[in-house]
């Protein structure tokens, strides 16, 4: 436990003094809903469905499971974020990626199936862990953490491999998680939360420190596949990367996201918070060379649900 509280500290601190940090006011900065993605209007017209019976249906699952909302609550105080932001990516991910599942015994039982399917990280027979182990990645080998490991793995791989062909084998124009981490098919997210096993193999430490379920390892897929499909699991691992989030833009960009759900919905959509937040940080380093106020996160299409319902999804956790 000493350990966790620890690890736990860290995150949570961040590296600007407080007065050095600029809030996010709540609410959406957009009037009306930004664009929805092709992508997720093609996935739900397939299904004859509709964005609002997805949003209906996962907000009634919280709504109606007392069990559900007290494991949020549990792992929202365990990682000290408000739950509000754990119920906005759920809400999220079943109303724009997939339904939620009527049963939640339905996510044990995959849980326990994925134990046992022959599954591996790798690309053209290359596993991830062989290719990350090229010079290519030594100046990631410096890197304090799981998110700040991966992340630099991910952009080196956008830097020196992705789109190109590399000692003879081509790369995918593609993101790292889609070509490496997702042997099914791509895009694929899994479990309660609609994790992928990049996500949870970059917040696996804390993970550990804090929930104390076992270090996931990058070798072992059937067992990172496990831990997102338990719900009880998924929702630490949601837990994390909200947190991570948070501590990502307060430290290196100096905004302090946790009072606005929407922005964290979308990270929580979009991800890489770490090489986000840095992009933000040097664009304001360059407004604010040119006299200007500095720009703050935006929600995008799914946080800007997540805000424009928020009342609604406050009742539930009462």
């Amino acid at each position: 436990m000493a350990a966790a509280a620890c690890l736990l500290a860290v995150v949570l601190a961040g590296a600007l003094p407080a007065g050095a940090v600029v809030a996010v006011p709540p609410g959406n900065r957009h009037a009306e809903q930004p664009d929805v993605p092709s992508g997720a209007i093609r996935r739900t017209s397939q299904s004859r469905g509709t964005f609002e019976a997805k949003y209906e249906k996962i907000r009634d699952l919280i709504a109606s499971n007392n069990e559900l909302k007290g494991k949020i609550v549990k792992a929202a105080r365990a990682y000290g974020i408000d739950p509000i932001h754990i119920v906005g990516a759920l809400v999220g991910e079943h109303t724009y990626n997939v339904d939620a599942l009527d049963r939640m015994q339905t996510y044990y039982v995959k849980a326990l199936s994925y134990l046992e399917s022959n599954v591996a990280f790798a690309y053209k027979g290359e596993s991830v862990t062989d290719f990350v182990a090229r010079p290519d990645f030594e100046r990631c080998r410096s890197a304090k953490g799981d998110e700040a490991l991966w992340s630099c793995r991910e952009s080196v791989f956008n830097e020196s491999f992705r789109g190109r062909t590399v000692d003879g084998r081509s790369y995918p124009d593609n993101r790292f998680g889609a070509v490496f981490f997702q042997p099914f098919y791509a895009g694929q997210t899994f479990g309660l939360g609609q994790i992928n096993p990049l996500t949870a193999l970059g917040v696996s430490d804390l993970v550990h420190a804090v929930s104390g379920y076992p270090d996931l390892d990058a070798r072992n897929a059937p067992e990172v596949y496990r831990s997102i499909m338990d719900p009880d699991r998924s929702l630490a691992y949601m837990a994390a990367v909200i947190r991570s989030s948070i501590a990502a833009y307060r430290e290196i960009a100096g905004v302090e996201i946790s009072g606005n759900p929407g922005i964290t919905a979308t990270l929580y959509n979009v991800g890489n918070p770490r090489a986000r937040a840095a992009a933000l940080a040097a664009d304001n380093r360059q407004r604010q060379a040119g006299g200007e106020e500095p720009r703050l996160p935006e929600e995008n299409y799914y946080g800007w649900l997540v805000n424009d319902k928020l009342p609604e999804l406050q009742s539930l956790l009462r």
